[in-house]
């Protein structure tokens, strides 16, 4: 009994998967160099006979987890027409597709590095709803790697990290990437054992001036490869431009300030020095002079020296500096009237000048009275040069007449 049951549910099951729609795609991936054409065979089985009505729909997707799928066209049966997604040229993308023979092509056109995704043919019978409706392949444009970019991640200085990176804008398939190392002599060296390389980057710790050198990054498919180089400087650590700016600063401002304090400390120097001399100001003051400060001893400040006259005491110096004071002040005092004699002197130049400068306009006003007469003169000889041309005008007048006359009287005689 068991083994009868076991025997109808296994013929069910064939007879279901025997009903059941197929689609497939021969291969799992197509390699198509950039600017070639492809043709993507999709197949599907059927247990319908003559289907009345089937939809076939062809979609792509970016090889990348959780990305969406964009629908390239869609095929109907049995109007044998096709609607294409506006983002896709007609002249690269179409169909060949026949539904009875279970037919369903995607074919592909001047493909470019951006056309590298998965597409996927889904096809739907009428009457035929179960079992394996679509099927998926990968389309690889072959592109070989351009030049690699290289950078540099981190401040190159000693006991410092820093990170190469060597990245090919376009390659399909995914390049490959390795990296080789010369020293300053360019010799051929192995990398540091403590770096590391993941994908296009190189990982230099704790670097040293023996980490300078010369790196070679190599991008590399199926297709082809590509090189690029770059030269690496590891230097002492420096300063950073905010404390090299700030030291600057403050260094200039000090220099400054200094610079005020000389000047005015001079300044003020000088004007002590012309107010004294101004002043007449003595250069030694006793503060007593007459000998009564309790510390004061004759016999040891008092008297300087001594001559054939008698002790010379500092009374008598004083009195000859005072002296001689006294005459300063009074050569400041020839000195102030010579100055204003000099500005008399230029007071008198100045009236001079503006005598001088009268007579000018009185000159100006007689050139003027002169140019007038000449005007006068003018109207006078115009006046006269019309006279002149009445006068002419009478005399050719009489003249006229006179022959005419004469020109009578002789015809008269005849």
């Amino acid at each position: 009994m068991e083994s009868g049951v076991f025997t109808f549910l296994l013929l069910c099951t064939v007879w279901l998967n025997v009903e059941a729609l197929s689609v497939s795609i021969p291969q799992k991936s197509y390699d198509v160099p950039r600017g070639g054409n492809a043709t993507i065979p999709c197949t599907f089985k059927t247990t319908v006979q003559n289907p009345k009505s089937a939809v076939i729909t062809w979609s792509r997707r970016p090889n990348q987890p959780d990305a969406e799928d964009v629908v390239i066209l869609t095929y109907f049966y049995p109007d044998e027409s096709f609607d294409l997604s506006e983002s896709f040229d007609p002249t690269r993308f179409s169909i060949d597709a026949k539904v009875l023979t279970g037919q369903a092509n995607l074919l592909l056109k001047f493909l470019k590095f951006e056309d590298s995704m998965l597409y996927e043919c889904r096809v739907q019978v009428r009457g035929d709803t179960t079992g394996n409706t679509a099927a998926i392949t990968n389309v690889v444009v072959l592109v070989p790697p351009t030049k690699p970019i290289l950078n540099v991640q981190g401040k190159p200085e000693y006991g410092q990290n820093i990170n190469l990176t060597c990245v090919s804008e376009e390659a399909s398939p995914s390049p490959t990437y390795k990296w080789e190392s010369y020293d300053v002599l360019n010799n051929l060296r192995p990398l540091d054992p403590k770096s590391t390389v993941k994908g296009g980057i190189l990982s230099l710790f704790n670097v040293t001036k023996e980490t300078s050198g010369y790196y070679i990054c190599t991008s590399t498919n199926k297709v082809g490869s590509a090189s690029s180089n770059f030269t690496l400087s590891v230097l002492p650590p420096s300063l950073n431009i905010g404390s090299t700016a700030g030291i600057i600063g403050g260094v200039a401002a000090a220099l400054i300030l200094l610079v005020i304090i000389i000047c005015c400390c001079y300044c003020r120097k000088k004007k002590q020095q012309e107010e004294a001399y101004a002043m007449g100001a003595p250069e030694y003051t006793d503060k007593d002079p007459d000998g009564n400060d309790e510390n004061h001893h004759p016999q040891e400040s008092s008297v300087v020296y001594s001559d054939s006259k008698g002790p010379i005491t500092r009374r008598d110096q004083y009195e000859e500096k005072s002296e001689h004071n006294d005459d300063r002040r009074s050569d400041i005092n020839d000195r102030r009237r010579d100055y204003d004699d000099r500005r008399s002197d230029f007071d008198d130049r100045r009236s001079d000048f503006d005598d001088r400068r009268s007579d000018i306009n009185d000159r100006r006003r007689d050139y003027d009275d002169r140019r007038s007469d000449f005007d006068d003169q003018r109207s006078n000889y115009s006046d006269r040069r019309d006279k002149y041309s009445d006068r002419n005008e009478r005399y050719d007048d009489d003249r006229h007449y006179d022959d005419e006359r004469r020109y009578d009287d002789r015809r008269g005689q005849r």
